[in-house]
């Protein structure tokens, strides 16, 4: 069968077994419909490689056309990082709980990645942070984030200090448990338990969202995406930097947190029929019916 994506590769929920029975029935599909899979290293280990070529991410971002990722919002997250050079495009097959990005539901998955072997999809570009922690003017640690920079008190139980500028210009001394740097992605993600705004994938905005803050008129604030955003800590205040929930790094007093929009964008691909404010409806549970 000719098709766009003569080489897809599939990604699974890290080691978990819970996937291996449906990642398995779809490389077999695939496989049928004549397309090259690729198994990432991690998720064959996790199921079983079953004869079908076992490869890294660096191996997938140059061979692959399509990766296809079964899990929940984290597996996807692990993935755009891994793959944002490499432009390939990435599906969602939602595995976990509320799935913001990975949107397709596990019961209609055959019937949603053939209509995208048709060439029946829609394509959606999110854009990623770059985060850097300079200490004495240097890097100390560089990485990306789609979903969100967290920078946070870590294990002392009284608030930390703040200063935050946005291209160099002071928005507030911030007294709080910490402060979420969110893309739009994000928004919907740890700021939102913060009171952080929902930002459509389309907005060109970063959104700035305190966490407990002391003074309650301290609130979230949305930037363009233009913007370069610093977090100095102040000392005696150490504290503890996460970047999507899955990586970290222990900042001390006087470093800055800088961050700005990265080069790399991600692409989605969605299934025909695919809403963002459908997505929120649902996963939301705006329009329910009230209980009585």
């Amino acid at each position: 069968m000719n098709s766009a994506f003569p080489t897809i590769a599939l990604i699974g929920k890290y080691q978990s077994r819970e996937i291996a029975e449906s990642l398995l029935s779809l490389a077999a599909f695939l496989r049928q419909r004549g397309v090259e899979v690729l198994l990432e290293e991690a998720t064959a280990a996790a199921v079983g490689a079953n004869g079908y070529s076992v490869a890294d991410y660096e191996t997938i971002g140059v061979r692959a056309r399509l990766a296809l990722i079964l899990g929940g919002d984290g597996t996807m997250l692990n993935a755009a990082r891994s793959l944002a050079r490499f432009d390939v495009p990435l599906v969602g097959i939602n595995q976990g709980r509320l799935g913001f990005m990975t949107d397709i539901a596990l019961g209609a998955m055959i019937e949603s990645i053939t209509a995208l072997l048709e060439g029946k999809f829609s394509r959606e570009q999110r854009f990623l942070l770059n985060a850097e922690v300079l200490r004495d003017g240097a890097a100390a640690y560089q990485t990306l984030a789609l979903n969100d920079v967290v920078v946070n008190k870590g294990d002392i139980g009284r608030m930390i200090e703040l200063e935050v500028k946005v291209d160099g210009e002071l928005i507030h001394v911030l007294r709080a448990d910490g402060l979420i740097v969110s893309t739009p992605t994000g928004s919907t993600a740890y700021a939102l338990s913060a009171n952080g705004p929902i930002l459509h994938p389309a907005v060109p905005g970063i959104a700035i969202v305190p966490l407990c803050p002391h003074a309650l008129s301290n609130r979230p604030i949305t930037v363009n995406d233009s913007c370069t955003i610093d977090i100095a800590l102040l000392p005696p205040h150490d504290a503890r930097v996460h970047f999507d929930g899955q990586t970290r790094f222990d900042a001390r007093a006087g470093d800055v947190v800088r961050i700005r929009r990265s080069h790399h964008n991600i692409t989605l691909l969605h299934p025909p029929g695919y809403s963002y404010f459908a997505m929120l409806r649902e996963k939301l549970h705006w329009s329910s019916t009230p209980r009585r």
